[in-house]
């Protein structure tokens, strides 16, 4: 029984890692987005901000990328061995909203990608801010439901 409490603490601790790399490339994003989002003019062959631009897509398609098919599914797992009916119907619900918000991520992603036009930039960004709020408010939720509620079994 200690071997396997043991086991559970190497295999689940490591999921803290994951979660905490994650939760550092969150910050990155953020920052690129508040740095952008704190403009108030984009000039027409503004290349600082075409740019910066480019960087937060980067950013937010490998923070997106990492949760779908990293972080997820490793807090699927955890909640599967510990065998957390209630906790794994609550992702459910969580993974639903928090994939509403993957498509303004892509949809901005696409545009800015393959344009330079900054125009629309500013409305943009909000919309995308506030698919991110949403977003990071449900994976929040499903971090505390599926990985946080478990750590009193790992000790």
């Amino acid at each position: 029984m200690l071997e396997n409490c043991k086991s559970a603490q190497e295999r689940w601790g490591g999921v803290s890692q994951i979660i905490d790399r994650w939760l550092h490339s969150r910050q990155s994003l953020l920052v690129s987005f508040c740095q952008l989002s704190e403009k108030k003019a984009i000039a027409d062959g503004d290349k600082e901000a075409e740019k910066s631009v480019r960087i937060l897509c980067q950013q937010l398609v490998d923070y997106v990328s990492a949760g779908h098919f990293e972080v997820y599914d490793q807090l699927i797992q955890e909640g599967q061995a510990f065998e957390d009916t209630a906790g794994l119907e609550q992702a459910k619900a969580l993974y639903r909203e928090i994939d509403s918000t993957t498509d303004v991520a892509v949809d901005f992603n696409d545009k800015y990608l393959e344009t330079d036009d900054l125009s629309s930039l500013s409305k943009d960004l909000s919309e995308l801010g506030v698919a991110l709020e949403t977003r990071f408010a449900a994976e929040d939720r499903m971090i505390d439901t599926l990985h946080t509620a478990h750590k009193n079994q790992l000790a």
